[in-house]
């Protein structure tokens, strides 16, 4: 009997309590395998994801067909009937960045607004963590879907304007280097909108910033007169983006290393004031 009691310990209410739970560590797989499975558990992750996918087929295919249709019956505008089935078939990043990154926005500033990341951050007291395993989490994530989806749109394009002077394969020379660069400024979006709902913690404000930075700036610059503007526009964060993944370069754009480089550098800028805000303030 006494052996016993001292195994079982006692609560203060009499009720025995078991053997003491193991004490698991914090480590960096572990927290990635919570925010992999947190992202995926979201019925919004799979909309949204499904939305910017379909936003870049559909917007791909319809450009390819309005092109063929133009091309067979003459009427083409002269400022498309310069397109290439690269060109043709990501028509639809610009409408896909917004749903991705949205959705990037959402992964972080949801917790924010529904008390959840209180939970998150007690159960990881370093905070960081958290953010590198969710902006890695959704950047992955983000970057498979945009590579895949933008090849699918490219096979769909090519087979639509085959026989046009717009028709390319993979074959020729920078094709599968501006598909890759789609994905991966797809990718680098959604890493954004990740830090920006951590930096705001607003879905709103989040969202509005985003949008802010990737159509209303852009609009804005072009007021400017043409010597600010050659200085500026290129170093934006969608004309880099759109530099990455360009068929095609001249004086006025930057270079895919040179966009990509530009657009890391957002993207770390964008992350470090997360972290920095993160640290600093309480949830």
């Amino acid at each position: 009997m006494t052996s016993l009691t001292t195994a079982q310990e006692t609560r203060p209410d009499g009720d025995r309590q078991g053997p003491p739970r193991p004490v698991c560590k914090v480590t960096g797989p572990r927290v990635l395998r919570s925010e992999w499975a947190k992202f995926w558990s979201l019925r919004s992750s799979w909309i949204t994801l499904g939305l910017g996918l379909l936003f870049l087929l559909a917007f791909g295919m319809i450009a390819a067909a309005r092109y063929k249709s133009g091309y067979g019956d003459g009427t083409l505008r002269r400022d498309f009937a310069a397109q290439t089935a690269v060109s043709l078939s990501l028509f639809g990043t610009n409408f896909a960045q917004l749903a991705l990154g949205v959705l990037g926005v959402l992964v972080t500033a949801g917790e924010y607004s529904t008390g959840m990341i209180r939970s998150t951050l007690a159960a990881v007291p370093r905070r960081l963590p958290v953010l590198w395993s969710k902006a890695a989490v959704f950047g992955l994530v983000t970057v498979v879907v945009a590579t895949a989806g933008s090849f699918a749109v490219f096979l769909f394009a090519h087979g639509i304007v085959d026989g046009t002077p717009a028709a390319l394969g993979f074959s020729h020379a920078g094709v599968v280097r501006s598909l890759l660069g789609a994905g991966l400024y797809l990718g680098l979006v959604g890493v954004i909108g990740t830090a920006l709902g951590a930096l705001l913690r607003s879905v709103a404000g989040g969202i509005s910033v985003l949008v802010a930075a990737l159509m209303l700036i852009p609009g804005l610059i072009s007021l400017l007169p043409s010597s600010w503007q050659d200085d500026i526009s290129p170093y934006l964060p969608s004309n880099a983006g759109e530099a990455m993944f360009a068929l095609t370069h001249d004086s006025t754009t930057l270079s895919p290393g040179a966009g990509l480089l530009t657009l890391l550098a957002w993207t770390a800028l964008a992350l470090g004031g997360a972290a920095y805000r993160m640290v600093r303030t309480d949830a």
